[in-house]
């Protein structure tokens, strides 16, 4: 478990496939803590967002060389907001997170950008900010964990202007 002390803003990425898109780098400016959930695909990538603000992250299918050993299946990261459980694929939740004390559980893989409540569990996907795949949006996430209730703000960055 890391603790985090009183984050605002946290920016949420995921399934970049080894691609960090500028625009990515611009919707995530400003966030006070970024967690990266899975499919990382370069340990460059995690260097650069680890610019703008500390960095959480776990490894997800994809993250197979040896770069990738050090990242975690799974995290806790405790704000004065919530407590956030991060993995890569929902699906391999292997835990209850309301008796676990869970407010938040945000995950990657499906690259379908999803923000749900399960019995007073926020369960939040980012999306794919890497390669497009198929038709899906190009994606990252804003957090707001300053008042309630928290605030998500989807960004397609496919319709964010590149400099």
């Amino acid at each position: 478990m890391k603790n985090e002390r009183n984050p605002r803003t946290i920016g949420l990425i995921s399934d970049t496939h080894g691609l960090l898109r500028p625009q990515a780098l611009r919707a995530l400016e400003g966030a006070d803590l970024i967690i990266h959930a899975g499919d990382v695909g370069n340990p460059e990538i995690l260097e650069t967002l680890n610019t703008l603000a500390p960095v959480f992250a776990v490894r997800g299918n994809v993250d197979t060389g040896p770069w990738a050993l050090a990242l975690p299946e799974n995290e806790v990261i405790e704000t004065a907001a919530a407590t956030i459980y991060v993995l890569h694929d929902v699906h391999a939740l292997d835990l209850d997170p309301v008796a676990a004390g869970f407010q938040m559980i945000v995950s990657g893989h499906s690259h379908k950008p999803a923000r749900t409540e399960q019995r007073g569990v926020l369960f939040l996907n980012p999306g794919s900010a890497g390669p497009r795949r198929f038709d899906l949006p190009v994606t990252v996430a804003r957090l707001d964990v300053s008042k309630l209730p928290w605030s998500v703000v989807f960004l397609d960055l496919m319709n964010t202007p590149s400099k």
